[in-house]
C-alpha cells in the first residue's frame, strides 16, 4: 500500500467508505453539507497531487453525506497543469486501496447544445477524449488495454436520475468533450463538438474516468453548466465566469446527490 493510501486510512478510524466523490472547479460548496466531516489539506497527504487552480479547495473531506460514508476529494490537479494525463492516478490508486468501489466525478463545463443553459446539471452518459492523451500511456501490462463501452456506470446514471426526480430537479444527459485547456475552445472548435455528437466541453473528468475503469472502479459524473461555449452567446469566457456560476448548478447537483447516494451505495 502507498504512503498515501496509509495516510487516508489513518485518517479513516473505523470509517468503511465505498464511495469517493471528486469535486471540479466552484462546486466546493458541497461539503457544506458532509456531515461529522474531517478535513485533511492535500499539502498534508504524502503524494497527493495538488492543484494550484483557483476554485479548487485542495483538501480531502471524509464523513457522510446523504447518510452515506464518504471521501471526498476536494479539487483536482489537471493535464493542463504539467502535461500529466496521469497526475491523478496516485489519488485515485490510494483510493482503491482503502476500499472505494465507487467514483463519483463532477465538473464545471461548458454547453454546446442550446437546450442546456449556465446553472443547470448534465448526466455524462459518454465522453469524447479530444485532447489525444491518455493516461494509461506507458503502463507496461495489458490491463492498459481498458473497454470503454460501458465507462459510466448505467445503473448508478439511473440511480442519479431517479434522485433527480425525487428532489424535483432538472437533470439532463449528453455527451462530454475533454479539451487539454488550459485555454478556453474557439468558435469553430465548438462548432465542431457539436458536429461530432458533444452537448459539454470542459478540461478534466476523462483522464480519471479511464483511470478509474484501469482500476476496476466504477463510474458515475455530473457536469455543472458555467456557460454556453464560445461564440455562441458573443461573450468571451473566463475562469471567474466558471467560479461565480458554478455554486447555482453545484446546488442544484448537491440536492440530487445527496439523494441518489444511499442508491448509489447499495
Amino acid at each position: 500500500m502507498s504512503a498515501l493510501a496509509d495516510a487516508l486510512r489513518s485518517h479513516l478510524g473505523a470509517r468503511v467508505p465505498r464511495v469517493a466523490l471528486v469535486l471540479g472547479s466552484g462546486l466546493g460548496a458541497l461539503v457544506e453539507a458532509v456531515e461529522d466531516a474531517r478535513h485533511i489539506p492535500y499539502a498534508a497527504l504524502p503524494g497527493m497531487p495538488v492543484s494550484a487552480v483557483s476554485g479548487h479547495a485542495g483538501e480531502v473531506v471524509i464523513g457522510r453525506l446523504g447518510g452515506v460514508e464518504i471521501v471526498i476529494l476536494s479539487g483536482r490537479i489537471h493535464y493542463y497543469e504539467a502535461g500529466d494525463p496521469a497526475a491523478m492516478r496516485p489519488a485515485l490508486e490510494a483510493l482503491k486501496a482503502i476500499g472505494i468501489e465507487i467514483l463519483v466525478l463532477t465538473n464545471a463545463a461548458g454547453s454546446v447544445n442550446p437546450a442546456i443553459g449556465p446553472g443547470e446539471v448534465m448526466l455524462i452518459e459518454d465522453h469524447i477524449a479530444f485532447s489525444g492523451r491518455n493516461p494509461l500511456i506507458g503502463e507496461a501490462t495489458d490491463a492498459r488495454f481498458v473497454g470503454m463501452t460501458t465507462a459510466y456506470d448505467a445503473a448508478l446514471r439511473t440511480a442519479m436520475l431517479r434522485a433527480a426526480v425525487k428532489v424535483e430537479e432538472g437533470l439532463h444527459r449528453g455527451v462530454y468533450m475533454w479539451f487539454s485547456g488550459p485555454s478556453f475552445e474557439t468558435p469553430a472548435e465548438i462548432r465542431m463538438a457539436r458536429v461530432l455528437g458533444a452537448d459539454a466541453v470542459g478540461m478534466s473528468t476523462v483522464p480519471e474516468t479511464i483511470l478509474a475503469r484501469f482500476l476496476q472502479l466504477r463510474v458515475v459524473a455530473a457536469s455543472v453548466i458555467t456557460n454556453m461555449g464560445a461564440g455562441i452567446t458573443g461573450n468571451e469566457l473566463s475562469h471567474t465566469e466558471t467560479k461565480e456560476v458554478a455554486p447555482t448548478g453545484g446546488a442544484r447537483l448537491a440536492r440530487i446527490l445527496r439523494e441518489a447516494l444511499p442508491d448509489i451505495a447499495a
